[in-house]
């Protein structure tokens, strides 16, 4: 079995290839990947951070699907402002066109440690943000975006940081070590 934690640069598709775009867009296959393995579930093309790849199919399953509750962190820098209270409604669970999600941990945190993006996050000097971090276990199509949009906070950029036990620790973009 292989198993590989591999960090996503912002704008890096997370398949092999790109063939609706009639010009090419970066994906996993410009990276060095070994032959046989698959994303353990996706990242948007405008997310950053840890991905996983096996060549296990139970594997993959067990990461991805939303039954097994794997627990997926996420760093999340948003627009606005806000007070620890009004995270409570993501904590609950919020409604979003597709249904309820399941309630989440969310806290307020310091800015992050983090290499800084290309291009950079957009900074408007009248609107301040912060960043919060997002634990869910579940994982539905951009679902912390539209979360943090349902409460009126936008999502700036989003970094998914940790998936069970495994972290993105030690791993610049784009680098990728095999466990």
């Amino acid at each position: 079995m292989t198993l590989i934690l591999f960090n996503k640069p912002w704008g890096v598709l997370s398949q092999f290839t790109d063939a609706k775009s009639p010009s090419p867009r970066p994906t996993l296959s410009t990276f060095g990947l070994p032959a046989g393995v698959y994303p353990a579930g996706r990242l948007d093309r405008d997310s950053e951070g840890l991905l996983m790849l096996t060549d296990d199919g139970r594997l993959q399953a067990r990461i991805a699907s939303p039954t097994a509750r794997t627990e997926k962190t996420y760093l999340v820098q948003i627009e606005g402002d806000p007070l620890d209270a009004d995270l409570d409604p993501l904590r609950r669970g919020v409604m979003l066109k597709d249904g309820p999600t399941r309630a989440a941990r969310v806290r307020l945190i310091d800015p992050p440690d983090l290499w800084l993006r290309d291009p950079p996050v957009r900074v408007r000097l009248s609107v301040p943000d912060r960043w919060i971090e997002v634990t869910l276990t579940e994982g539905r199509n951009r679902q912390v975006r539209r979360m943090t949009a349902a409460v009126g906070l936008p999502t700036l950029r989003l970094v998914r940081w940790r998936i069970g036990d495994w972290t993105l620790d030690g791993l610049a973009p784009g680098e990728w070590r095999e466990i």
